[in-house]
């Protein structure tokens, strides 16, 4: 994985959600799965959990995407001023803001307890914001079988 540096480039994601253990990772998962080494992705929560939730690992799998290895962290300043696009989803004030930086907030139910159908939905909605995101910033997007 690529290092937070200015003389990178390709750009860079930072996905933050409170705990980064389902929204934040399963929006990772499928950045990092539909850009390649064309942008940089990272991920971050103002309270990180202590693991990632396990029906967002397992939805992810159905998609054969593996985030079993990811593990909440927080952000980081560093992380925020490397990024050129800062994707938030339920922190509301909790999430840093950095002025000159692209903010999304994307409105997404918190998948912590919810069943594996409801956690589909918001995977599922999660990939095409994804997908939207990677083509507004000019990625192509790699289909993957």
């Amino acid at each position: 994985m690529a290092t937070e540096t200015d003389t990178d480039a390709r750009p860079h994601v930072l996905f933050l959600c409170v705990h980064n253990a389902g929204r934040s990772q399963m929006a990772l998962g499928f950045f990092e799965h539909y850009a390649g080494d064309r942008a940089v992705g990272t991920s971050g929560g103002s309270e990180p959990a202590d693991q990632v939730n396990p029906v967002a690992i397992a939805v992810m799998a159905e998609r054969g995407i593996d985030i079993s290895k990811e593990y909440p962290k927080p952000w980081t300043t560093v992380g925020l001023q490397a990024a050129d696009a800062i994707i938030t989803m339920g922190c509301g004030d909790e999430c840093p803001y950095y002025p000159g930086k692209r903010y999304e907030d994307w409105e997404l139910t918190d998948p912590k307890g919810k069943d594996l159908e409801t956690v589909r939905a918001i995977r599922d909605d999660i990939e095409q914001r994804v997908i939207g995101l990677l083509e507004s910033l000019g990625v192509p997007v790699t289909t993957r079988a």
